[in-house]
């Protein structure tokens, strides 16, 4: 299949690699970029471990192991597989991976974790998806936020993912959040090429990425059995509308 992946470089490249080892042939049209924020402190007093929900805060507590060596003695928690390959990568020894969402994640933590022994400290970016703060503290831990990163969205549609799309030489895009399936929306209809993705397939991570991208017309779009890439890419063999 011919497939566009707007996610921002740091995430699409390794997909994109694993991607053309599976014979797809792949566009990056990346409608995010990773801006750090190097002024952020990392408190970790009385904190027992840490909480990631994404590949791209991994990425960015794994540049701060050397300085603050102590966090990679903490057992960390991440949402999925992607972002616990990331925080192993990155040089954290104990990660284990609730493979789903916010809610899969909350569950796993109230689970391994007594809220008597310590602090949370969730590593994320400016803007996170659900309430996993608000669940965690019914359950009563209390948690940490430090925000590592932003997801910058672009100003304009990027030129060549417009150009295929116009030219019908992709089958379909891959979405994995609601915001990068709004930000595709907004600027594809800012182009004046609404009706480029009529004979697209939209493959979605989750109902509420789905929900983002009704204001196109799509030749169909299609939800993973469960929130985690795997299942996603598994709409590449299945066929199956979901």
């Amino acid at each position: 299949m011919r497939l566009l992946l707007t996610r921002p470089l740091p995430d699409a490249a390794p997909l994109a690699k694993t991607l053309r080892a599976q014979g797809h042939e792949v566009v990056l049209c990346p409608l995010m970029r990773i801006r750090r924020e190097p002024s952020a402190t990392l408190d970790t007093t009385g904190v027992q471990a840490l909480v990631l929900t994404s590949a791209n805060g991994a990425r960015a507590l794994a540049e701060r192991l050397q300085a603050a060596p102590e966090l990679a003695a903490l057992p960390a928690f991440a949402v999925g597989a992607a972002t616990a390959a990331a925080a192993r990568d990155g040089g954290l020894a104990q990660v284990e991976s609730a493979d789903g969402d916010v809610e899969t994640l909350a569950r796993l933590l109230a689970a391994r974790l007594d809220p008597r022994n310590g602090a949370l400290l969730h590593v994320a970016g400016r803007r996170v998806a659900g309430d996993l703060a608000g669940v965690l503290a019914g359950k009563g831990f209390q948690v940490r936020r430090t925000v590592l990163y932003d997801a910058v969205t672009a100003a304009t549609f990027p030129d060549n993912g417009l150009a295929v799309l116009n030219t019908g030489e992709i089958d379909a895009v891959l979405f994995y959040s609601p915001r990068s399936a709004a930000t595709f929306v907004r600027l594809l209809k800012a182009t004046g090429a609404a009706d480029a993705c009529r004979a697209v397939e939209a493959l979605v991570l989750s109902p509420a990425v789905a929900e983002a991208l009704r204001g196109l017309a799509w030749r169909r779009i299609r939800i993973a059995r469960r929130p985690e890439q795997a299942a996603l890419l598994a709409l590449l063999d299945d066929g199956d509308e979901t």
